[in-house]
């Protein structure tokens, strides 16, 4: 038996200017045929669960197409219009197949197709027809589309935030490919879409508000007929009509089935709707709070979240910290000018530095310092542990870091890195726990990289275009009513 795999990945913050383009794939994963193989063999990523399963079971890989691209602005035309192309070609040239794993982000959006997933998840069961299985995984922050379902024959969503899971629903995906195709099920499914927003500040899997209602879908797996079940959380960011929370229920031949259990686990997320608001918390508490917590402090930039597309340059955080001149403090600033004015300097040299703000004009003004270089490198680094995004190897580009006359220390990087690993600190011969406070640009997802070093983590409400605050965004396309922007029902 012959399996395909195919995925085309993209989180797309409709709040940024500046578009997501085909050199954006090409500087990142955009690969086909034994080089798809090589990059996601034996990784955390859903794609390293696939391959595990279908070689494992004797059947043989099909590599299509991968592409992924940091978390950014929308896909322009003309990238979405070549990659779907290469997927496209790709089907060509696989010849005969018995079914189709398939990975998209689930909150995809390209400049001619707000739903950018469902298209192209509908292009490609256009191209295979009806009747082969395609079998989807999608992220916890999926803005799920009925096109993405009706493409699909059975869908599952990564259950952790941050996503330690990716590669056991790879796993999953691929096991009920292997049972599919060997004719011992026959997956179908439903999905129910709650008018329902649940706020990013909310959506750390582990605690409350999200674990009592994953534990509810648990309990739903042990009913007879039920192959799985999965919760979108959604992705604020993306301004699109699917923006906002979904339940999907995958059982065995009984679409009836499906349709009442992915309804009653649509109605359990909107009847807890209330438990979702967050209660945000400004900078300067958080320092306050972050000087009385057990040290080190980890500091949640959340209006500069890489992993949701932000500018890594935010500088908010850092000006306060450098105001209020505290000690052994850690800040990532993704500065390219910066980073090379240091490098010319030379190790030991001192000079006055306009840091950050000049992605754009929504993550603060350029910080004036006079800084000493302390050390130089290349900016590469390997993650062997299992961390949010499931990718081994990280590519900061050159790097310089550089310490304040407070003792604020600022790692200067030439490429936007989302802080899913600590290694990011590690492999510039730094110790994370010599600080007192270390500033990570995200949300939920750098906690399973930080949590072994911070005993103390504070989400810190920062303007930007990742603000935790939906008020500080115009929404245009998203559904009305939507709670919790106005009162629904359900």
């Amino acid at each position: 038996m012959r399996v395909g795999i195919i995925s085309f990945f993209h989180e797309s913050n409709t709040f940024l200017r500046k578009s997501t383009t085909l050199e954006d794939y090409r500087r990142d994963v955009l690969c086909s045929g034994e080089a798809m193989l090589t990059h996601w063999k034996n990784t955390a990523h859903e794609l390293g669960g696939f391959i595990e399963v279908l070689c494992g079971a004797g059947i043989e890989i099909v590599p299509i197409f991968s592409a992924w691209a940091m978390p950014a602005g929308a896909v322009d035309a003309e990238t979405y219009t070549a990659i779907a192309g290469m997927i496209q070609e790709g089907l060509k040239q696989a010849g005969p197949m018995d079914g189709l794993l398939v990975s998209p982000h689930g909150a995809a959006v390209s400049d001619p197709h707000p739903d950018m997933d469902g298209q192209w998840l509908s292009e490609v069961r256009d191209t295979v027809g009806p009747d082969m299985p395609m079998i989807c995984t999608l992220d916890a922050h999926v803005n799920l589309s009925p096109r993405m379902i009706e493409a699909c024959d059975a869908t599952l969503i990564y259950r952790t935030n941050p996503h330690t899971d990716q590669k056991p629903i790879g796993l999953k995906a691929a096991e009920l490919m292997v049972r599919t195709v060997r004719g011992e099920i026959r997956p179908t499914q439903a999905a129910a879409f709650p008018p329902l927003m649940i706020n990013i500040e909310c959506q750390q899997t582990a605690i409350a508000p999200c674990r009592p209602m994953y534990e509810f879908a648990d309990t739903m797996l042990k009913r007879s007929g039920v192959l799985a079940n999965s919760i979108g959380l959604g992705f604020m960011y993306a301004d699109v009509e699917e923006m906002g929370t979904s339940a999907v229920v995958v059982t065995d031949g009984d679409p009836a089935l499906a349709r009442k259990y992915a309804d009653e686990l649509g109605r359990h997320l909107w009847d807890h709707r209330e438990d979702f608001v967050p209660k945000l918390i400004g900078i300067d508490e958080a320092i306050d709070r972050a000087l009385a917590g057990a040290k080190p402090v980890c500091l949640l930039d959340m209006g500069d979240n890489v992993g949701g597309g932000s500018a890594a340059d935010g500088t908010y955080l850092a000006r306060r910290l450098h105001e209020r001149r505290l000690p052994r403090t850690f800040v990532a600033v993704a500065d390219p000018a910066a980073a090379a004015a240091a490098s010319d300097a030379g190790v030991g040299a001192s000079l006055t530095l306009a840091v950050g703000g000049k992605l754009d004009d929504q993550h603060g003004d350029p910080l004036d310092v006079v800084v000493t270089v302390k050390s130089l490198h290349d900016g590469e680094f390997e993650e062997t542990k299992v961390r949010h995004g499931g990718r081994r190897d990280g590519h900061m580009g050159p790097t310089a870091i550089v310490e304040t006359e407070h003792g604020l220390t600022i790692q200067l990087t030439t490429h936007r890195v989302a802080p899913f690993s600590i290694e990011q600190i590690r492999c510039c011969d730094i110790d994370p726990s010599i600080y007192d406070i270390l500033v990570a640009k995200g949300v939920v997802a750098p906690i399973a990289a930080y949590e072994e070093v911070c005993p103390t983590i504070i989400r810190v409400n920062t303007p930007g275009s990742t603000s935790a605050d939906i008020h500080a965004f115009t929404y245009r396309r998203r559904r009305h009513p939507l709670y919790p922007f106005e009162e629904a029902t359900y």
